[in-house]
């Protein structure tokens, strides 16, 4: 892949008002409706990288990944690319999550700084199942590092339980700089309270039978509601806990098509980043036969 390593150090993603990507890049619907004909599955994510920017990569949530794997996903993406990863399930799928300190350690030692500037920020899911504890919560947030290798982290809370929507667990999360994850779902908690200087969130509504996931109008409110965010504002139409909480400086947003129509997740993704003003690159032609 040295022709890969050596485009991505020339060609760049001018910096876009948000990252918005899907979550990982081997998807054999994919191949029907998003990747050229006759394109190796080898370069998937090397085409996926251009016409995005971000991928979450899910991978990581089941296994420990090889370092190796890092440095050529790094390779084989633009300079201005972002990968989010979602940590090891280890981490967070346990009774007492003040105990996860080794999973924890373990998963960030695997190599995820050789992603170096393309790194992320880091999602911890929590189960369903999994209830507010205050004490026990925060003893887990107390041993998310700030830095790995040198490199700066950022931490996202992907809580999965109605009995975190409340004003103690905002207060943790604030106290603790970790983002926490907007969910567009019926199926758990959906609220959009700012505990970070970055926003993240995943939406799960693509639909099957709409070409590009989310209706227009639809995709139009996503782009409205990114750019309150990015400018530092709040979305009034999404649900909150704390709709007293004040809006802070311009943030930096990752908004990630999950779940759902997965097969439409690439489409509604670039419909996304096309109403909010950014161009993908073009493919180098020669690519498609290869």
């Amino acid at each position: 892949m040295a022709e890969a390593s050596a485009r991505s150090t020339t060609q760049s993603h001018e910096a876009p008002i948000a990252r918005v990507g899907i979550g990982g890049w081997s998807f054999a619907p994919w191949r029907d409706n998003f990747y050229p004909a006759r394109l190796t599955q080898s370069r998937e994510l090397e085409y996926a990288s251009r016409q995005l920017t971000a991928i979450e990569i899910n991978s990581t949530y089941h296994g420990t990944q090889k370092r190796t794997s890092f440095a050529k996903w790094r390779d084989e993406t633009p300079d201005g690319f972002v990968f989010s990863l979602k940590a090891s399930r280890f981490a967070t799928n346990r009774r007492v999550l003040a105990e996860s300190g080794e999973s924890i350690a373990r998963f960030l030692d695997s190599g995820i700084a050789e992603l170096g500037d393309k790194l992320g920020p880091i999602v911890w899911q929590f189960a369903p199942t999994k209830p507010f504890d205050p004490e026990d919560f925060e003893a887990f947030l107390a041993l998310l590092p700030a830095s790995v290798e040198g490199r700066k982290l950022r931490h996202v809370l992907d809580v999965r339980h109605e009995s975190f929507m409340t004003l103690d667990y905002l207060k943790l999360a604030r106290k603790y700089k970790a983002a926490t994850v907007f969910t567009d779902s019926d199926k758990y908690p959906s609220f959009a309270d700012l505990t970070a200087d970055f926003v993240y969130a995943r939406l799960m509504r693509c639909a099957q039978t709409l070409r590009s996931g989310y209706a227009p109008k639809a995709l139009d409110a996503w782009g409205e509601r990114v750019q309150a965010w990015a400018a530092g504002g709040r979305p009034e139409d999404l649900p909150q806990v704390d709709a007293s909480a004040p809006a802070k400086r311009k943030r930096e947003v990752f908004v990630f098509f999950i779940s759902g129509a997965k097969e439409r997740a690439p489409a509604a993704a670039q419909a996304l980043l096309a109403r909010l003003g950014w161009q993908a690159p073009p493919w180098e032609a020669g690519a498609k036969g290869k």
